[in-house]
């Protein structure tokens, strides 16, 4: 297996010891190569530990981030997102721990970026029709209108914008300010795409699958789906007073 790798797989977790071993197994079984961040919210069921365990297994390829309780999935990506810029991989992918985004399309996603001249890639629920396993369908209506709404007011020519299965190339996390991003919980997802979007980035589309968590619980609630039903109009709104910085 090789242990050198141009990309780095981010997956931030709280409670995830049904899924993690399997996962970064996937991940390091892939036939391209990919490094892994783990970045742990003080999961109290014992995750970080099963992750350490691996690292012994996996000491070049496997890193992990600790930090002190729930902080939210938009901080938890910007810290792994500045992990991977100072650690000089040049693809930089946001992923789930609970399979719910099939390890297998990684390479789909590298390829669009690295091969086919994306900037951004995304795991598309919606761009082939919809693309959910295992979901009831009031979930699945409010993801889909979600991302329908979302590209009414920002404008943003994508399908799925609220996906979180994602490939960046490096140019694009050092171009937007990731200090002045606002949004913590579903909205962080909106909130890059638009951000990559206003900095001239092409972002593509790749359909994937979605399938529904077996193990462990998912973490979407209320709250989260009514900051980014807010949130989407305060994002255009600023957007009209905000010069963005472009791509070279």
């Amino acid at each position: 297996m090789q242990t050198t790798s141009d990309s780095i797989v981010i997956i931030p977790t709280y409670n995830e010891r049904e899924n993690i071993e399997n996962i970064i197994r996937a991940v390091f079984n892939l036939e391209k190569s990919f490094h892994i961040l783990i970045i742990e919210d003080g999961s109290p069921d014992g995750t970080a530990d099963i992750v350490k365990q691996l690292q012994k297994e996996f000491p070049e390829q496997l890193f992990m981030v600790e930090r002190k309780g729930k902080l939210g999935l938009g901080t938890a990506y910007i810290a792994g997102f500045k992990w991977a810029l100072e650690h000089h991989y040049e693809y930089i992918f946001e992923m789930d721990a609970d399979f719910s985004h099939n390890p297998q399309d990684l390479p789909r996603l590298y390829n669009a970026c690295a091969e086919e001249g994306g900037d951004v890639a995304i795991g598309s629920r919606y761009v082939s029709g919809v693309n959910v396993v295992n979901w009831p369908m009031s979930r699945v209506l409010m993801s889909y209108f979600a991302s329908k709404y979302v590209r009414l007011i920002t404008g943003v020519p994508i399908h799925d914008t609220t996906a979180g299965f994602k490939c960046y190339r490096r140019e694009v996390l050092e171009t937007i300010d990731l200090d002045n991003i606002k949004f913590k919980g579903y909205a962080f997802q909106i909130e890059m795409k638009f951000t990559a979007f206003k900095c001239g980035f092409k972002i593509v589309e790749v359909p994937v699958i979605f399938i529904n968590r077996e193990l462990g619980t998912s973490k979407m609630n209320s709250s989260i789906f009514g900051e980014a039903v807010f949130g989407v109009i305060k994002l255009k709104l600023n957007s009209l007073f905000h010069t963005y910085p472009q791509k070279k």
